[in-house]
């Protein structure tokens, strides 16, 4: 029996779902940070990778000496999938938000909202949350629990973003058009951030 090839991109059923289409797009998008079963950038991940590009944080690959338009990538990349995953989100709305928003990591705010929802429906699907032939969306997303007691969300969320752009290298070191990308991420983001705020104080 052929060994199955894990870095391999997933293929669609005959009549794909939300989640899905949301499983090509993990493996476009967010793969290579968090996994191929969303287990986040562990050891055992890493050595599917050739001998050469295993060590993402050395120099010359995502270490802090990058390469052109390169980026420095986090010492922890989280898991997305399994027990105490996705804590610091109630539903999948406010996952969606942050997706959207902060994702992926080295262009945050380029993706479209129907690439985020399908993101999100293949992670709820993935934690058992979702069944897959509905698709997820503005209208039942906050009902989609994740946790019922998150971890503070405001707070942790803006120190997050914070991180999030003070670890990007230069921007002298990437494309405009990328800079105007981090721009407007920026700028969703800090509505998004605005809008849990407001979120958490209408459940206090």
């Amino acid at each position: 029996m052929p060994t199955q090839d894990r870095l391999a991109e997933p293929t669609l059923p005959a009549s794909p779902s939300q989640a899905d289409y949301g499983a090509q797009q993990f493996w476009f998008q967010c793969l290579p940070c968090h996994g191929d079963q969303g287990q986040g950038l562990t050891e055992e991940f890493r050595m599917l990778y050739p001998p050469e590009e295993r060590n993402c944080w050395e120099s010359g690959c995502h270490g802090p000496r990058f390469y052109e338009n390169g980026w420095t990538i986090p010492t922890l990349v989280p898991a997305l999938v399994g027990a105490g995953s996705l804590q610091k989100f109630p539903n999948a709305l406010i996952l969606q938000t942050y997706i959207k928003a902060a994702m992926p990591y080295q262009w945050p705010g380029t993706l479209d909202d129907e690439t985020a929802w399908a993101i999100t429906a293949f992670l709820m699907r993935e934690n058992g949350l979702w069944h897959a032939n509905q698709p997820l969306g503005v209208d039942n997303a906050a009902s989609v629990v994740i946790v019922s007691a998150p971890v503070p969300l405001p707070t942790a969320t803006l120190q997050a973003t914070a991180m999030l752009f003070s670890q990007l290298p230069e921007q002298v070191s990437r494309p405009v058009s990328q800079n105007k990308f981090l721009i407007v991420g920026a700028m969703i983001f800090l509505l998004a951030g605005v809008a849990i705020i407001l979120y958490f104080l209408k459940k206090a």
